[in-house]
């Protein structure tokens, strides 16, 4: 049994690499021809594209490992059927469930690489990509609105004209409110750059505080601006929520509770991101019940036909259905793991369905 176990690991890994070669070359050449027509606007060259179509990749890799584990895990049960080597294992006493049990065994790895991609590797990769694009074309981080960036912070509200990629601020706006909601001051700085921890630097400040019956203007040149910003909250705008880590998206979550503004988006990245390495472990399961259709049903360009269609139908339903959720304010759980629960619902039944024949 640990032989067959260790037969069927070595297929199913060599070919879910075969297919994720394939795979990442074919994003990169795209992500090359998006990216070249930039190419000369600003310092943006060739070296910062191919730059930034590497430091792109980890996030492909995250994205693309439950189809490619789809697709190579069929690959590898179809030589086996189309070799008879599927028929001798069953022929020998392996049962259906032992044989499930020995591709789930295999496919814990890529569950864990799912993670180990998704938490630590493509986000700071992804968030290094956006800082070389943005500084090579000259441009800013977030500028959502014509007035600029407007963000929350407890009974303040903050307008930025731009953040730059180093996350230091420009033309930065500082309405502040008393627990009446009347407006107390408001102060503007040229510039703000993060000094310490909730804490902040602003430079040539101009300020205007309301009292009962005047207003008093004041300048100067340097000033300490306490807020619950910081760096990382800032960062979030440089990288899709569906592509920060769970801890920064967790993180930012409770900012956005705290300020009482909308989180659903962030919540269903974050279930996302908890959910999604399990993914590929339900993908290696539904490829197994293909293996039992033998040549005349099929042959293995028809199985692999079908893993790229399931792959696709996969990564089309978990983006329909994190945009419904956030549509109709689903419950973000639901809207992360349904399309998982039901592809493992459709690879259970199918694998019935296959005992029963």
């Amino acid at each position: 049994m640990r032989i067959l176990n260790r037969y069927l690991a070595h297929e199913m890994y060599s070919a879910t690499l075969l297919v994720f070669s394939a795979l990442l070359m074919l994003f990169a050449f795209f992500d090359l021809i998006h990216e070249l027509g930039d190419l000369g606007k600003g310092n943006y060259r060739l070296m910062s594209i191919l730059g930034y179509v590497l430091l792109s990749l980890p996030g492909h890799i995250y994205e693309l490992f439950p189809i490619a584990a789809l697709i190579g895990t069929l690959f590898a049960l179809a030589q086996l059927t189309a070799h008879s080597e599927f028929t001798v294992m069953r022929v020998s006493g392996l049962s259906s469930p032992r044989i499930a049990w020995s591709l789930a065994k295999a496919g814990l790895l890529f569950t864990v690489l799912t993670f180990i991609f998704g938490e630590f590797i493509a986000p700071p990769s992804e968030r290094a990509a956006q800082q070389l694009r943005l500084k090579a074309t000259s441009s800013v981080v977030a500028q959502e609105f014509r007035s600029g960036l407007w963000v929350k912070d407890a009974g303040n509200f903050v307008n930025i004209e731009e953040v730059l990629p180093d996350a230091t601020m420009q033309g930065v706006k500082i309405y502040e409110f008393d627990p009446d909601f009347r407006l107390r001051t408001i102060s503007y700085a040229k510039r703000g750059e993060h000094v310490a921890e909730n804490g902040w630097r602003l430079t040539d400040v101009a300020q205007t505080r309301f009292e009962p019956n005047r207003a008093i203007v004041s300048t100067l040149p340097q000033a300490n601006w306490f807020s619950v910003l910081t760096p990382g909250i800032l960062n979030v705008l440089l990288v899709v929520p569906e592509q920060m880590s769970a801890w920064n998206l967790y993180f930012y979550v409770e900012h956005l509770r705290e300020n009482k503004q909308k989180t659903t988006r962030y919540e269903i990245a974050l279930w996302s991101k908890l959910s999604y390495p399990f993914a590929a472990l339900v993908m290696v399961m539904l490829a197994l019940p293909f293996a039992y259709y033998h040549g005349r049903s099929g042959g293995v360009s028809a199985k692999i036909f079908a893993g790229i269609m399931l792959g696709l139908v996969f990564h089309l339903l978990n983006r329909l259905f994190a945009y419904l959720g956030l549509l109709n304010d689903w419950p973000p759980m639901f809207s992360a793991t349904f399309p998982i629960l039901f592809f493992l619902g459709a690879a259970t039944a199918m694998m019935w369905w296959v005992e029963r024949r």
